[in-house]
């Protein structure tokens, strides 16, 4: 989504009220326009939700229909579930343009004014009535709850600088809107909903409903035309706040999100996700999707807290940032991380997880274990069907050194050169991708999770020596 407005704004656009309704524009609400947009999307075979991994037969078509049905949504799920994601393609079914009054604090349009002001320049201006245009980035507003989130900032308050200026406290103009109001004809979300106080919640029931705001005892009709929509994490564990009974009672949807069922959408989010410093080869993304979802079934792992997708992004820019270092130290041109940069993971995101309680001082214990058994998984599935043993008898003969400062070049020199352990170093390097380039790192990537798979099936041994591994 685009965050801020293009400049690209076409020459032809009217200008005035007069000429927008010769053109023959038409007014929409904000219901009706998302889910005239969707069924046009929905009919062309066009993706309306780019860059949603993992959803498409579960959350996405609960979403569609609450849309169609014209509901405010919540969406409920742990964190890292990618509920904020989704809130953010929201905009994308929005018309890319659509006009507004000039100078309207809510972007009202032209053909519907709503507050006193826009209504008294309409019928004072006609047809000459000035016209703006607004992109649809403009059109979504979002906030996230917070402790000290005040009705004035949802809703508004009387402004002092009007009231300063000689109107009344009664003046409906002397009010400065909140941001639910100057979202009219737009999308507003609020992230981590129950965070947010109830009384200020409470506040949120007439706009729900009776579309108009209260403000300083003074009730203002403003027949608001806003999608709402929230995300909110399970109750169950959230012990911060909950939705009110009668807030919960006004979204017509509610939808459970999840975290990725498929293992592919699991590296497809890492992929997508991870600013990526290194090469990372496809092998090491599976082993920390693999990772991750080991963490998720483990009753070490307090799974009410939830192991965010947030943490296999982070674990994948650590492994890339680990081969850049080594990279600059022993001065190769190019970085590509190895199995052996997966050992700085766990101690660096071991504060990315909530553990068990009577797990204490097993934290290091329970990951390095399920890192060993995803490496091992997804060593098995890659190289199924290789016969790794003449490489196992010539490590055996003539032990490889490999580590954090050891260069790739290096590491590939040191493996077995007989003729069978050569065979089979060919074939592990055409399983994972890595021939065809004169760059010794994806080779030694290669030759380490061969290596590893050995040592995790017990055919070699593993010695550890500060920055140094050996396997013999």
């Amino acid at each position: 989504m685009t965050t801020t407005a293009p400049t690209d704004l076409p020459a032809d656009r009217p200008g005035t009220v007069g000429e927008l309704r010769a053109s023959g524009h038409r007014l929409r609400g904000v219901r009706q326009e998302l889910r005239e947009n969707l069924l046009t999307a929905l009919r062309a075979e066009h993706d309306p939700w780019p860059g949603i991994v993992g959803f498409d037969t579960t959350v996405l078509p609960q979403l569609e229909r609450a849309l169609l049905a014209g509901h405010d949504i919540v969406l409920l799920g742990e964190r890292g579930q990618g509920k904020t994601r989704l809130l953010r393609t929201l905009p994308l079914l929005l018309d890319e343009w659509t006009p507004v009054i000039e100078g309207s604090d809510l972007g009202e349009h032209p053909y519907q004014p709503i507050t006193p002001e826009s209504v008294r320049r309409a019928a004072d201006l006609g047809d000459d009535l000035p016209v703006a245009w607004r992109h649809r980035s403009q059109r979504y507003t979002e906030k996230l709850a917070t402790p000290d989130t005040a009705v004035a900032d949802l809703i508004g308050d009387v402004d002092p600088v009007k009231v300063a200026q000689g109107r009344s406290l009664g003046d409906p103009e002397t009010i400065h809107y909140g941001l639910v109001p100057r979202a009219h004809r737009g999308i507003v979300a609020i992230n981590e909903l129950p965070d947010l106080a109830e009384r200020i919640q409470v506040s949120l029931l007439n706009v729900m409903e009776e579309r108009d705001i209260q403000v300083r005892g003074y009730t203002l009709r403003l027949p608001l035309d806003v999608l709402l929509v929230a995300s909110a994490n399970p109750e169950d564990y959230t012990n911060r706040g909950r939705i009110i009974t009668p807030l919960k009672d006004r979204f017509g949807a509610e939808i459970r999100t999840h975290y990725p069922l498929e293992l592919a959408d699991e590296v497809a989010v890492i992929a997508q996700e991870a600013d990526l410093v290194a090469a990372v080869p496809d092998h090491l993304l599976e082993i920390l999707a693999r990772f991750t979802r080991l963490l998720r079934e483990s009753s070490a792992i307090d799974q009410g807290s939830g192991v965010s997708a947030r943490f296999s992004v982070a674990a994948a820019e650590t492994v890339a940032a680990a081969a850049l270092r080594r990279a600059a130290l022993v001065r190769e041109s190019t970085a590509t991380a190895r199995p052996v940069d997966l050992l700085s993971v766990p101690s660096v995101l071991r504060g990315k997880l909530e553990f068990a309680a009577g797990e204490e001082g097993r934290e290091d214990e329970v990951l390095e274990h399920l890192l060993r058994r995803a490496t091992a998984d997804t060593a098995r599935r890659a190289l199924r069907g290789v016969d790794l043993t003449s490489l196992a008898e010539a490590v055996t003969q003539t032990p490889v050194r490999t580590g954090d400062l050891v260069p790739a070049a290096t590491l590939v020199a040191s493996l077995p050169s007989a003729r069978a352990a050569t065979r089979t170093l060919t074939e592990v390097a055409n399983r994972l991708g890595a021939n065809g380039t004169e760059d010794p790192g994806p080779m030694a990537s290669a030759a380490e999770l061969a290596l590893e798979l050995l040592f995790l099936t017990r055919k070699l041994a593993k010695s550890t020596d500060d920055d140094t591994v050996q396997y013999g």
